[in-house]
């Protein structure tokens, strides 16, 4: 059945209470969260004014976090100042990329340096923006407890989304649904960046195998882990947009990502017909 205009608008109206409700509830999980043995992987690109500021609210909720800056060479010196903080503490490692950059190929280099020098449990990537509150980390501690990977939300019970325009709403909407249909990854926010990963997750994953290199990786990540097994947990969060720096989205990274997706459908269908 088709829905009508005022059924949509419905659909896509902003609810943040569920994500505000929660975010009220972080200082109640500071003590179960802080003797944990944490690392957040954070990738930056022209992040020189938020890179600071970003450091500094982590380990303003966390100060046992050990930070992972990922620079994709930035022109605008967030390499050189992510440097000079690196420096001054030994929980905030930095990876200066070159070559081949992208989005999800540093979540790659953050993760496997990880995994192969730091004793985190629990492993978080997020975006340096403030799009993703670090108000949250101590709840995703709270939730990853039961399960493998918790995934932020901007849609689990109705957008919660600040300063976002409807169409970018709806687009948002019908991507989930078009991945979800096609993938059977089944989450509420299939390109969401704000997770948690236990590190025994990250080790079953085979890194090399992940080929997406922008936004695409937060759905061939969840695929990944939907294809092994492993338990899932989505929490609502606040989204908010940027108010520094300059959004990374091209037409390129959009295109990268429908092929995926298709990619990802017919080995999807592979699967199944093996299975009959």
């Amino acid at each position: 059945m088709l829905l009508q205009k005022s059924e949509i608008c419905f659909y896509l109206l902003t609810d943040t209470s569920e994500a505000e409700k929660l975010l009220a509830e972080s200082n109640n999980y500071l003590r179960e969260a802080r003797p944990l043995k944490i690392a957040v992987v954070i990738p930056t690109y022209n992040e020189k004014d938020n890179i600071k500021k970003i450091i500094s609210a982590i380990s303003e909720v966390l100060p046992q976090a050990d930070i992972v800056i990922v620079d994709d060479n930035s022109p605008d010196g967030t390499g050189i100042i992510a440097d000079r903080l690196s420096s001054q503490n030994s929980c905030i490692h930095l990876i200066h990329r070159r070559g081949e950059r992208g989005l999800g190929l540093a979540y790659i280099d953050g993760f496997k340096f990880v995994l192969n020098n730091l004793d985190a449990d629990y492993i978080f990537e997020m975006d340096a923006d403030f799009s993703h509150n670090p108000q949250y980390l101590p709840i995703f501690l709270h939730y990853i407890q039961n399960y493998e990977l918790v995934s932020g939300s901007r849609f689990l019970r109705g957008v919660s989304i600040k300063n976002r325009s409807l169409w970018r709403n709806i687009i948002s909407k019908t991507t989930k649904w078009f991945v979800n249909v096609l993938t059977g990854i089944k989450l509420t926010d299939v390109t969401g960046g704000f997770k948690c990963f236990r590190r025994r997750l990250l080790e079953k994953i085979n890194l090399d195998k992940i080929e997406s290199k922008g936004y695409a990786f937060q759905i061939e990540i969840s695929y990944a882990v939907r294809s092994i097994g492993a338990s899932i947990r989505e929490i609502p969060i606040l989204f908010a947009e940027r108010t520094a720096g300059a959004s990374k989205m091209s037409t390129r990274i959009i295109l990268e990502g429908i092929w995926l997706v298709l990619k990802l459908s017919l080995q999807r269908i592979r699967q199944m017909t093996k299975l009959l």
